[in-house]
């Protein structure tokens, strides 16, 4: 028998309690006959003041993420998005992968994750080489993110991490700070720009900078939601959400 309203696929969206844009942005990009089940990874709301604050408040989401994982598996999901990607950078290549085989390994299916989603993303559009990118994060998680960058063959021109003080703060970013931030990551230097933090809202304006400036612009959500689709095997072109959705 098949479920009657994902006859397509069911898809486990993991993402942390205080997160509050993945689940919105990515019901938004949900096609016909996919039902996105989400699950939430119990975290506290704690003041950030340093990159060592930042990096402990990143690990007790790493902690707390395989019992998001093992709820969100009761109702039979055939494939999970992660929605939080500053863990998937860390440690490199090999880090963020051996991150993701953990999580398939207690699933018992594939999953998607921020870092390889971005990676595969840019490699879609072909012919990039230098990027820059933004982030909610604090330097030393930004650092983490150059590195994945950097060792997946991309030049990283200039990044900015807003250093948000807790995690409920960066989905409050406005939308006027972000079109500041473009423009200090855009230049003629620059072949692609790339958002982090899947609490940073960013699907709805990276569509409409990529119209403007002729050049990928790419959300992590729309990066990780598109990665996951394709892995289904669900190929369907959907407009609103950039060139990754609506040609790759």
């Amino acid at each position: 028998m098949t479920d009657i309203l994902g006859w397509r696929k069911l898809i486990g969206v993991v993402a942390p309690s205080t997160n509050t844009v993945v689940q919105p942005e990515m019901e938004g990009m949900r096609p016909e006959g996919v039902t996105n089940h989400f699950s939430r990874i119990h975290v506290e709301d704690p003041v950030a003041l340093s990159d060592e604050d930042f990096l402990a408040g990143t690990q007790a989401i790493s902690d707390n993420t395989m019992d998001a994982v093992r709820s969100v598996m009761t109702c039979k999901p055939d494939y999970l998005m992660m929605g939080m990607s500053a863990i998937t950078f860390y440690g490199g290549i090999k880090g963020g992968e051996q991150w993701r085989r953990q999580v398939e390994d207690l699933a018992g299916v594939g999953a998607s994750v921020g870092s390889e989603a971005t990676v595969a993303a840019l490699n879609a559009y072909g012919g990039i080489k230098r990027v820059s990118f933004v982030s909610p994060y604090y330097p030393v998680a930004n650092a983490e993110v150059k590195r994945y960058l950097q060792e997946s063959g991309f030049e990283v021109v200039r990044d900015i991490p807003l250093r948000c003080r807790c995690w409920t703060d960066i989905a409050k970013v406005p939308v006027s700070r972000l079109v500041e931030v473009i423009a200090e990551l855009d230049g003629d230097d620059v072949d692609a720009i790339v958002q982090v933090g899947t609490n940073l809202s960013m699907v709805d304006l990276a569509a409409k900078k990529e119209a403007e400036l002729g050049k990928p612009v790419i959300a992590i959500n729309t990066a990780t939601y598109w990665h996951g689709l394709r892995a289904c095997g669900i190929s369907d072109k959907m407009e609103g959400f950039g060139r990754l959705l609506s040609e790759f």
